[in-house]
């Protein structure tokens, strides 16, 4: 999987620079990342209404859509696929592959997130 999406992150980036009516890719790239954000979110919701639906063809479809959409996202921001791959390796050492880190702040108000055992989330959550 990941060497498809840096297969596609290196297709998007090789056309970036092309002529404003070259692709539907290059004109996503030159409009604002208000509106890259905005398709991001819109296949994001479409995948979850076709699931919602158990549509899953819809699913397979909309998640490459997501995928494609996500992927311009990082290029508009400077973002490359192994910076995703390091936080989610990090992620793993940290708590395993199948969780997300907490949203709890650090108490000393900083920006810093504090990491939360998976046994202090269960007991919080009442498991």
């Amino acid at each position: 999987m990941s060497d498809s999406i840096d297969h596609l992150y290196s297709a998007i980036v090789a056309v970036q620079d092309d002529g404003p009516g070259a692709s539907r890719t290059v004109r996503l790239l030159r409009s604002s990342r208000t509106k890259i954000s905005k398709k991001v979110a819109e296949e994001a919701v479409e995948v979850a209404l076709d699931a919602v639906a158990d549509d899953k063809d819809g699913v397979v479809r909309e998640s490459a859509d997501l995928l494609y959409n996500l992927v311009v996202l990082w290029v508009s921001l400077g973002i490359k696929p192994k910076d995703v791959w390091s936080e989610m390796e990090r992620r793993e050492r940290l708590l395993g592959l199948a969780e997300k880190l907490p949203k709890n702040k650090v108490p000393d108000g900083s920006s810093r997130r504090k990491v939360v055992t998976l046994d202090a989330r269960r007991v919080r959550k009442g498991r």
